[in-house]
């Protein structure tokens, strides 16, 4: 028996001698591959990703991304209920109106569709106004009265205004006579102006009163030069 146990402790001695000893090591990532729901035992609350993203590359990459549904909650709407088309109807008003005032009378005539201006008298005509009015109606009004003084003062207005709009000269309210001739003295009509501003200025400030003959002389004079300003 003794013999038994002896040979049995040296065969078990043996083979623990022969058996190579074993270093186990850990990777530096073991952790992550332990970090799932099913290894949660401490029962600790585990913060998911958002389903907008995860910012993660890979997710991008094989389409992963998913878009957050929208609540409908968060839309704003007016149920006006059976009456709801007034409230409409008053918007559909007040637009029509506010294109009506821009084309026509808003902002001093800048979106007006009309070209010419009604005016009363030479008095109302401004560099703010001159290049809308209607100073062919006040020459008509001054010709029917036989008032051919104040005629010729609105035609000298009137060359004033196409050279404006030619952007041969700058109106202004200020302006002298001679600026503005000072201004087209290399335009090729200069003689023309400056005659014609001499039968303006002896005709209406010398108080010049005219018969029908010579004002249609003095006016074919106007209409020459508009003509060659045209």
């Amino acid at each position: 028996m003794f013999a038994i146990v002896c040979c049995y402790q040296n065969a078990f001695s043996s083979n623990t001698l022969q058996r190579p000893e074993q270093i186990r090591q850990f990777d530096d990532d073991f952790k992550d591959r332990y970090s799932s729901d099913k290894y949660n035992y401490d029962g600790r609350k585990v913060v998911r990703e958002t389903e907008v993203g995860s910012g993660k590359y890979e997710d991008y990459k094989s389409g992963k991304v998913r878009q957050r549904e929208k609540n409908n909650t968060e839309d704003i709407s007016i149920n006006l209920g059976p009456l709801g088309w007034l409230f409409y109807l008053a918007i559909g008003i007040a637009v029509v109106y506010l294109v009506y005032i821009l084309l026509n009378e808003g902002g001093s005539g800048l979106f007006s569709s009309r070209k010419n201006k009604p005016l009363n008298n030479y008095n109302e005509i401004t560099a703010e106004n001159i290049e809308h009015a209607d100073i062919h109606t006040l020459i008509k009004n001054a010709e029917n009265d036989n008032n051919y003084r104040l005629a010729i003062r609105y035609y000298y207005l009137l060359v004033l205004k196409t050279l404006s709009l030619k952007n041969h000269i700058k109106f202004e309210d200020d302006k002298t006579n001679s600026e503005y001739l000072n201004e087209i003295s290399e335009k090729p009509f200069n003689e023309k102006f400056a005659y014609i501003l001499y039968l303006y200025n002896y005709i209406w400030y010398g108080k010049f009163t005219l018969n029908i003959e010579q004002y249609n002389k003095a006016k074919n004079n106007f209409l020459t030069l508009l003509n060659l300003v045209k």
